[in-house]
């Protein structure tokens, strides 16, 4: 995670769109000193969760799918997780690594209860192959399996994940130097970590080091918190709803930026309140405030990352 911090500050310190606010980041940090709003992992209500392995395996499906619902409007990460969670409910097998690797995005859409093409459905019934494929290769199958791997250390989870699982590599080439953000990696061990309270599965000793998860909402939550500003150019792009290239300068700098800037804000409160904040809990509270706002305009790019 040292790469997505040093990586995400670069990136913010030259940056030519997205500029990171400090006062706005001390405004925020001086108004949650006291108690950051607690936010329940399961929230809503949408998951799977059984105490044990199977657990471990759907949110790890889970997370290889959990990326770019934009394009349907009608479309939400609720719609994946609640569909996942009815699938496996109705079948414990639905998930097993053999089974992942021969889906078709008729059956996906038909497991998701969803009446049309999945945005980037392609793409997400590949993913669905390769981590059946890589978890039956390397992992006897089982998530829980790569999760044992790590020895409770959520940073060698995700570097796990990320040399196993090439479609889980979130990195990028931003003004000649290499960016990571692994944005789906990171959350799974939050995922766990949430789903578990931080036992059993769920235990990492090292869970401070996880970076928030730098996706659509949270950029566009520090935006109107004040703790990022956009340039003239870009700020006209996201309001227009036009679609942001996936690599380009802003698209990296929306992602790096909001990392960079939660970093910070989480640096101060851990001063002002004398105890450790975990950016975990600072993002969940972020993408909650920004779920609940149905006027928060957001970038549009089309990606596999988020």
């Amino acid at each position: 995670m040292d790469e997505v911090r040093a990586s995400s500050a670069w990136v913010a310190n030259h940056s030519s769109h997205v500029t990171y606010i400090l006062a706005g980041i001390e405004r925020v940090a001086e108004a949650v000193k006291d108690s950051i709003p607690k936010v329940e992992w399961d929230f809503e209500g949408i998951h799977y969760f059984d105490n044990g392995p199977l657990t471990v395996q759907y949110l790890f499906v889970l997370d290889a799918l959990n990326f770019c619902f934009w394009p349907d409007k009608e479309m939400s990460y609720e719609h994946l997780a609640s569909g996942l969670k009815e699938a496996l409910q109705n079948d414990k097998t639905a998930f097993d690594a053999d089974r992942l690797q021969k889906y078709t995005g008729p059956e996906l859409r038909k497991m998701l209860k969803w009446p049309r093409p999945l945005p980037l459905e392609d793409e997400r019934v590949r993913l669905m192959h390769e981590v059946g494929l890589e978890l039956e290769r390397n992992f006897e199958g089982k998530a829980l399996k790569l999760v044992e791997s790590c020895g409770k250390s959520a940073v060698k989870l995700v570097a796990l994940i990320t040399r196993n699982f090439p479609g889980f590599r979130d990195h990028t080439v931003y003004k000649g130097h290499q960016v990571f953000l692994y944005k789906r990696a990171q959350i799974f061990a939050a995922d766990l970590w949430g789903a578990f309270k931080g036992q059993g599965y769920g235990e990492f000793n090292d869970i401070g080091a996880i970076t928030i998860f730098a996706d659509y909402i949270v950029p566009a939550v520090l935006q109107q918190l004040g703790v990022l500003r956009y340039s003239s150019s870009l700020a006209s792009n996201v309001d227009n709803q036009s679609e942001i290239g996936s690599g380009t300068e802003e698209e990296v700098e929306l992602r790096a930026c909001s990392v960079y800037a939660v970093e910070k804000m989480r640096e101060l409160i851990s001063k002002k309140c004398g105890k450790q904040v975990l950016s975990v809990e600072l993002d969940l509270w972020l993408w909650s405030v920004g779920t609940r706002c149905p006027s928060l305009q957001h970038h549009r790019t089309l990606s596999i990352y988020y």
